[in-house]
C-alpha cells in the first residue's frame, strides 16, 4: 500500500481532473472565460472578442451547446456573457432559462457583437482570451493549459492577475509523477472509504445515459444499439449493453442536452468512456461495490496518467486514452492481475494509436464505441495471456515506455495532422 501522503496527493489529483461538466468542455471553457470577463467589466458587453487556440476552435465548431438546440461558439459566448457565472466553472451556463436563450439568440443576431479570432504565436494548445467592452471600458480574461485555469485578468489596462508562464516553460504542470504500477497499487490497495467518492462518476454518467433515452440526440447511436435490429446482430449481451450505455451518454452530451457528466482531464467524453463500460460490466457481472470502486479508480487514474504526458488537447482522439483506462478497469473486474492489466494496455496501444481528433461533434459517440469495443477485445485477450509484444510496431517490453511512445506520437508526430484537420474543417463549405 502507498503511504498516506502519496495517497492524499493522488486523491487531490483525481478530484482536480474528474469534475462535473455540462456540455462539451471547450465551448463551455470559452463561455466560462466570457463570464469572467463580463464580471470584471461589471455590465452586459456591447462587444466581445475571443482569441482562441486552434485546438479550442476545432473542438467547438460542430458541437451542440446545452439547452439551446444550436451549435458553435457564438451562442456559447453570448450565454456566457448573459447568464454565465464563473463560480460554476464548467457548468457555467447551468442557470440558462428559455428567456435567457431568446436573449442570447437576439444578442448574436446582430453579427457584429461577437468576434472570434485564431490566436497566433502561442505555444499552448488550450488557450482562451476574451475581451468584453462596454461604454469605453474593457475587461480581459485568459484561460490557459486547463479548461478552468485563469492565468490573466485585466480591467481598463490595470492588471488584476497575471499567472502566465514565461516563454519556454512547460505548459503542463504535473502535480505528481505517476507510472502504471503506482496507478495499480493506489486503485487496488487504498482503503476503500478513501476512494468511494469515485462512485459519483457512475452516478452522473449512467444517469446521463438514462436521460438520453428521453430524447433523440446526435446520431442516436446508443438507442440504435439497444433496438431489436441491433440485438439481432450483436445479441442482447454485456457487449451491446456497454456500447449502448456509453454511446447514449455521449449522444446526449454532444447533442446539446442540458445534462451534466463527470469529465476526466477536461473531457466529458473521456469521463464517460472511462466510467460507463466499467460500471455496466460490473453490474452485468455481479461484481461487488468495492470491486467497482477500485475498477473505476483504476480506469480514471490510468487516463489521467496518460494525459499527463499527452496534454489536455492533442491530435489524438481521447477515446484512445479513456479506452485504455476502461480496459484496465474491466480486466480488474474479470479478476485480472497487474500483468494482465499491462497486457491490455499493450493491446490497446497496438490497435488504436493514430485515431485522429477532428473536433467535438455528435459523431464522437461512434469513435467512443470504437474505443470501447477495442477495450473489451484487449481485456479478453489479456485474460487469455495474449498480448502484443515488443517485436511488433511501437510496443515496448516496458508498459510505461509503450505509453510514452503513444503520447509522443499524439503530442509531437501528429501535429502536422492536427494542422491539416483544422485546415480542412475551416475551409469546408457547409
Amino acid at each position: 500500500m502507498l503511504d498516506s501522503a502519496k495517497r492524499a496527493q493522488i486523491i487531490a489529483l483525481i478530484n482536480q481532473e474528474v469534475v462535473p461538466a455540462v456540455g462539451c468542455t471547450e465551448p463551455m471553457a470559452v463561455a466560462l472565460c466570457t463570464a469572467r470577463a463580463t464580471e470584471l467589466l461589471g455590465g452586459r458587453p456591447e462587444k466581445i472578442t475571443a482569441y482562441l487556440s486552434a485546438n479550442i476552435i476545432k473542438n467547438a465548431m460542430g458541437v451542440g451547446i446545452p439547452g439551446t438546440g444550436m451549435i458553435g461558439l457564438p451562442i456559447a459566448i453570448a450565454l456566457g456573457a448573459l447568464v454565465g457565472k464563473s463560480k460554476y466553472e464548467l457548468e457555467v451556463i447551468k442557470d440558462l432559462t428559455p428567456e435567457a436563450l431568446e436573449e442570447g439568440k437576439a444578442y448574436i443576431k446582430n453579427g457584429k457583437r461577437i468576434e472570434i479570432k485564431l490566436k497566433n504565436g502561442i505555444a499552448e494548445k488550450l488557450y482562451i482570451e476574451v475581451t468584453s467592452e462596454l461604454d469605453g471600458h474593457k475587461a480581459t480574461a485568459i484561460i490557459a493549459d486547463d479548461h478552468t485555469n485563469f492565468v490573466y485578468e485585466e480591467f481598463d489596462g490595470k492588471v488584476l492577475k497575471d499567472n502566465r508562464k514565461p516563454e519556454g516553460e512547460s505548459d503542463e504542470e504535473q502535480t505528481i509523477n505517476l507510472d502504471l504500477h503506482t496507478v495499480w497499487d493506489f486503485a487496488t490497495t487504498s482503503p476503500v472509504e478513501e476512494i468511494r467518492f469515485i462512485l459519483k462518476t457512475r452516478d452522473l454518467n449512467m444517469s446521463a445515459a438514462q436521460e438520453s433515452r428521453k430524447g433523440n440526440y446526435g446520431h442516436c447511436l446508443g438507442k440504435t444499439i439497444s433496438r431489436p435490429l441491433s440485438h439481432g446482430i450483436f445479441g442482447k449481451t454485456i457487449f451491446s449493453e456497454i456500447i449502448s450505455e456509453t454511446a447514449l451518454a455521449c449522444d446526449a452530451r454532444m447533442g446539446g442536452a442540458m445534462i451534466p457528466v463527470m469529465s476526466n482531464s477536461g473531457s466529458g467524453n473521456q469521463g464517460i468512456c472511462a466510467t460507463n463500460p466499467v460500471a455496466v460490466y460490473a453490474r452485468e457481472n455481479d461484481n461487488t461495490e468495492e470491486e467497482l470502486i477500485r475498477a473505476l479508480t483504476l480506469s480514471h487514474l490510468t487516463a489521467i496518467y496518460i494525459k499527463q504526458s499527452l496534454g489536455k488537447l492533442s491530435a489524438l482522439c481521447g477515446c484512445v486514452v479513456a479506452g485504455i483506462g476502461s480496459s484496465c478497469g474491466i480486466v480488474y473486474l474479470m479478476g485480472g492481475d497487474y500483468q494482465r492489466v499491462c497486457y491490455a494496455v499493450q493491446n490497446m496501444i497496438a490497435n488504436l494509436t493514430g485515431m485522429i481528433c477532428d473536433g467535438a461533434k455528435p459523431s464522437c459517440s461512434i469513435k467512443i464505441c470504437s474505443g470501447v469495443s477495442s477495450a473489451l477485445l484487449s481485456a479478453l485477450l489479456s485474460m487469455e495471456g495474449e498480448h502484443v509484444t515488443a517485436a511488433e510496431g511501437i510496443i515496448d517490453e516496458d508498459v510505461d515506455r509503450s505509453i510514452r511512445n503513444l503520447t509522443s506520437i499524439g503530442k509531437e508526430a501528429m501535429c502536422p495532422t492536427d494542422d491539416m484537420v483544422l485546415d480542412i474543417m475551416t475551409h469546408k463549405i457547409c
